[in-house]
């Protein structure tokens, strides 16, 4: 007899089936952008327009099917891909993680920091190095958990409790992190895209959410720490498999060495940095000494960049990885490779993003939006909560961050922007909404990768499984998430140098 499914299994269902019939996220910006274009005709149709906020004058919404629209469409499609911000960002900032990547830089201090750490810290460590692992991109979701697993197996532990703390950090909380990471470039490019539609002038910076990413990585260490001992472990029991212990990969000759180089070296450059930033009359700062606004800030991704070369060639040189600048360029190159699915996608979010802005449809739906929301009166940090649960729903038919943030940051920055809150306040909003759901929504890409995981200490493992180990990270990490940024909110506290909730 077919076993009745439940109700969450079947919301499940429906969700993944709906999911399924979305096209892939190119030819989805594709059909967004066309959709534009149609829109754009209609509402000329009607002689639509809207008060700029900005100017005070009347900007009607242009046709992208005109003569001047066709023009635009014609002549600005390769200006929209190479100057879409978020493009050179991205690409810059891989070139250095990519590079302490490639030569096995981030694979040893990730397996180092996990197999050496205190049995009373391991799972808090696991947490941990989850987190830090988005680093190195989406490597992290498919080299910590199996980690983590083999760890606590060899520990007497449940395995799948190690399996899911370490792809709850590396997925839920992949937008947290110490550092500034190749994703505070990506959305900050977007944002900074989306502000134009308003606003020449600002811009957002990858270290906008700096402060709050940094306070969110301790918050959710321990909160993904508790979930796993409290609720997790619990729920398993004791394992009683017999799984087959799997050797350590191969270690890199005088990788410790390497390391303690590459550590030695970073140390001495930010040092470097620090010394340089705070001598009197610094090039770095700003006036009368100011950090926030300054070529130090300003210059922060080139600075990063700088960083994850020196620390990539002192240990790929001390391992024999390098060998002359060419092995440099090759393993640079090699990264960007990694990122060709998303230049192609940057070209189609680039299209739609012109035709957005340049149609002033973007401006009609935030001027439009602000004054609705502010009829109804729902203002204020609900309105927050509510569009961070929104953006937690449409994990479950999009799971794409960047393709995600490149519809919602057209719509939702400037609208916020004329309710009085600052660009880089509603991209945290966005990232805590969109990393939270990333490993319960069935269309994540991993999903399968993790179930494949899971059935090697347990066969008879399926999405039941998974989703009923996972589901309380996400929604423990999503509501931590809100408490957090609730109390950024009313404390004061800046999300990042010099940035707070309202223009």
């Amino acid at each position: 007899m077919k076993e009745k499914k439940g109700f969450f299994q079947r919301s499940m269902d429906v969700v993944e089936k709906v999911g399924n019939k979305l096209p892939d996220p190119f030819m989805l910006f594709i059909g967004l952008a066309i959709l534009m274009i149609i829109i754009s005709w209609v509402f000329n149709l009607f002689n639509a327009s809207v008060i700029h906020p900005g100017t005070g004058e009347t900007t009607p919404i242009k046709n992208l099917l005109s003569g001047e629209g066709l023009e635009f469409i014609l002549t600005s499609m390769i200006d929209n891909f190479t100057g879409f911000a978020p493009l050179g960002l991205v690409i810059v900032m891989m070139l250095g993680i990519g590079l302490a990547e490639k030569v096995g830089l981030l694979d040893y201090a990730v397996r180092k920091t996990i197999l050496k750490s205190p049995p009373f810290l391991l799972t808090y460590t696991v947490v941990f190095v989850g987190i830090m692992g988005n680093l190195a991109s989406d490597a992290a979701i498919v080299l910590i958990p199996p980690l983590a697993a083999l760890v606590f197996y060899k520990v007497g532990r449940h395995p799948l409790a190690g399996l899911a703390a370490g792809f709850a950090g590396a997925g839920a909380g992949f937008t947290a992190n110490l550092f500034i990471a190749g994703t505070d470039a990506l959305l900050a490019g977007i944002s900074t895209e989306s502000v134009r539609i308003l606003d020449e002038t600002l811009t957002v910076s990858p270290v906008d959410n700096w402060y709050f990413n940094i306070v969110s990585v301790f918050v959710l260490t321990i909160v993904g720490g508790l979930v796993t001992t409290k609720f997790i472990e619990p729920r398993l029991g004791k394992y009683e498999g017999d799984a087959l212990e799997e050797e350590d990969s191969e270690e890199l000759p005088n990788a410790k060495r390497a390391f303690i180089h590459a550590v030695l070296a970073g140390g001495a450059y930010i040092a470097i940095i620090a010394i340089t930033l705070f001598l009197p009359n610094s090039p770095l700062a700003g006036e009368d000494g100011s950090i926030i606004k300054s070529p130090f800030i300003d210059g922060i991704v080139p600075i990063i960049l700088f960083f994850f070369i020196i620390v990539g060639v002192v240990f790929g040189l001390s391992v024999g990885k390098i060998k002359s600048g060419k092995d440099v360029s090759t393993y640079m190159t090699e990264s960007v490779k990694d990122m060709s699915s998303y230049i192609v996608l940057v070209f189609a979010i680039a299209q739609f993003t012109a035709y957005f802005n340049w149609s002033n449809l973007g401006t009609w739906v935030a001027v439009n939006g602000a004054e609705f929301l502010t009829e109804i009166n729902f203002t204020g940090m609900w309105l927050i909560v509510g569009y961070i649960i929104f953006t937690s729903l449409m994990n479950f038919l999009i799971t794409s961050g960047s393709a995600k943030w490149a519809i919602e940051a057209p719509i939702f920055i400037p609208m916020f922007m004329q309710l009085g809150y600052h660009p880089a306040f509603t991209q945290a909003a966005y990232r805590v909404a969109d990393s939270s759901t990333n490993i319960v929504t069935p269309l994540f890409p991993y999903m399968v990768i993790i179930l494949a995981f899971m059935q090697k200490y347990d066969k008879k493992a399926s999405i039941g499984t998974y989703i009923s180990l996972m589901l309380p990270y996400s929604i423990t990490f999503l509501f931590t998430w809100i408490i957090l940024i609730i109390v950024f909110y009313f404390t004061g506290i800046p999300f990042g140098p010099g940035i707070h909730p309202h223009l």
